[in-house]
C-alpha cells in the first residue's frame, strides 16, 4: 500500500486568524476594526497580497487616507493577528509524525507576513517535510500549480496525498489534480475524516 502524506493548510486548521485583530486596540473595538476591514475590502486585498502583491502598495487601493494609513501598517501589525493556535488540530499533527506519516503544509499567506507568523509560531518552519507559501510562489490555493509544486517538491503524486483545508474551494482544487480532499470543519471532524481514510 501506497504511503499516504498529509497536506495541512495552515491559517483555520492550525492557526487561527482574525485580521481584525491588527487594528482592534488602535481602534478601541472590535467592532470599528471588523467595520475597517470591510470597508477597506481587506479581503480581497490580502488574497492579493498572498499571491505576492505588497501591502505598501495594496494600501494606495484604500481610498481614504486614514484608512490607507492604517492599512499601511498591516505587516507590522500582523503578529496581533496570528496569537491563537488551534490546539487539537496540532495534537493530530504530532499523532501522524508520531508514527510516521509524512506531513507537509500548501498555505496562502503572503510572503511579507510569513516571517511574521512565524516569530508568533515558530515550529511553522519546523515541522513540515515540504511547506509552500503561496506569496513566495506567486500562486494561490486553489490555483492546479500549487499543487503540484508541493508534490513536485515532495516527490510525491497527487493520488498519495490527503490536502486538508478550510476552505471548500480550495479542497475541492486539490481534488482537481487527484488528490483525496478533507474539508476542515474541527479537529474531532477531521479526526474522524483521517480514521476513515486509514491513517490515523
Amino acid at each position: 500500500m501506497t504511503t499516504k502524506h498529509v497536506v495541512f493548510d495552515i491559517g483555520g486548521v492550525l492557526v487561527d486568524w482574525q485580521p481584525h485583530l491588527a487594528w482592534a486596540d488602535r481602534f478601541g473595538s472590535a467592532e470599528a476594526a471588523h467595520a475597517f476591514v470591510e470597508r477597506t475590502h481587506f479581503r480581497a486585498l490580502n488574497a492579493r497580497g498572498d499571491a505576492g502583491e505588497r501591502f505598501a502598495d495594496l494600501a494606495l487601493e484604500v481610498s481614504d487616507p486614514d484608512d490607507r494609513a492604517h492599512f499601511a501598517d498591516y505587516v507590522s501589525l500582523y503578529t496581533k493577528t496570528v496569537v491563537d493556535p488551534i490546539h487539537g488540530t496540532w495534537a493530530i499533527l504530532d499523532r501522524l509524525k508520531a508514527q510516521g506519516t509524512p506531513v507537509h503544509a500548501i498555505t496562502n499567506w503572503s510572503a511579507e507576513t510569513w516571517p511574521e507568523g512565524l516569530k508568533v509560531h515558530p515550529r511553522l518552519g519546523e515541522v513540515f517535510e515540504t511547506l509552500v507559501v503561496s506569496g513566495q510562489e506567486g500562486i494561490i490555493k486553489p490555483d492546479a500549480r500549487i499543487f503540484h509544486l508541493l508534490c513536485d517538491r515532495a516527490e510525491v503524486s497527487p493520488e498519495a496525498c490527503i490536502f486538508i483545508d478550510d476552505g471548500l474551494h480550495n479542497v475541492e482544487g486539490a481534488r482537481a489534480v487527484g488528490m483525496d480532499g478533507i474539508h476542515f470543519t474541527s479537529p474531532n471532524a477531521l479526526e474522524a475524516a483521517l480514521t476513515d481514510l486509514g491513517v490515523l
